[in-house]
């Protein structure tokens, strides 16, 4: 087992497995949350909490994370006092709370990571939005990676259209005010020909999720 330190992070969140930091209880997390939980360990001083991310592009095939989480808590169970994991469903169909349930661990609620940021039941509220496309300061970030270059877009521009031709808006779920990440996600919006609108979030149940551990 690597440990990585914390200043590493953010080279390290689309390049597989890292472990960041030590602790009684281990986090097996997505690699897009990474920035997140670490500001939120440093906030709150959380030194019990260790942090294990998963490569974020795992996204792109969520019929894999269930398997990859069940072989990290092998991997990791007598390493550390308890397991949290923080992955809502993200695709997974259910699946991944069923690994869990059978692995005795827990997770995060929520049907994905837009939900748990704005709030559950706040995102509930919106059943209109099946046209809005989301993103949050990590997609942002890196919007090239994790968007435009797995759909071809920067190859084939003309895809745009077959992707995204029935979404009407971007949603950006700020989780800090960094006016240089609004500039960007207003130019994400703009390249995809969607309508923009910012909504700040904060790290919303994430935070609440992560207190309780």
């Amino acid at each position: 087992m690597t440990l990585r330190s914390p200043n590493l992070t953010d080279e390290a969140l689309s390049e597989g497995e890292h472990v960041l930091a030590t602790g009684r209880v281990l986090l097996i997390a997505c690699g897009a949350l990474a920035h997140e939980i670490l500001a939120l360990k440093r906030l709150n001083g959380w030194d019990h909490l260790a942090l294990r991310c998963l490569p974020a592009n795992l996204h792109l095939r969520p019929e894999k994370i269930p398997a990859e989480v069940a072989r990290v808590v092998t991997e990791e169970r007598a390493q550390y006092d308890d397991i949290f994991v923080v992955y809502a469903d993200c695709g997974t169909g259910g699946l991944l709370a069923k690994e869990c349930a059978s692995l005795g661990v827990e997770m995060i609620a929520g049907p994905h990571c837009y939900a748990f940021f704005e709030g559950v039941d706040a995102f509930a509220a919106h059943p209109d939005e099946i046209t809005a496309f989301y993103l949050t300061d990590f997609l942002v970030r890196q919007f090239d990676a994790f968007v435009i270059k797995p759909m071809g877009l920067d190859r084939h521009p003309q895809l745009r259209d077959m992707y995204f031709g029935n979404y009407t808006k971007l949603v950006y779920q700020a989780q800090t005010d960094d006016p240089a990440l609004t500039e960007k996600a207003k130019l994400c919006a703009a390249r995809l020909g969607l309508a923009f609108e910012r909504r700040f979030t904060g790290y919303g149940e994430l935070e609440t999720a992560l207190a309780q551990v």
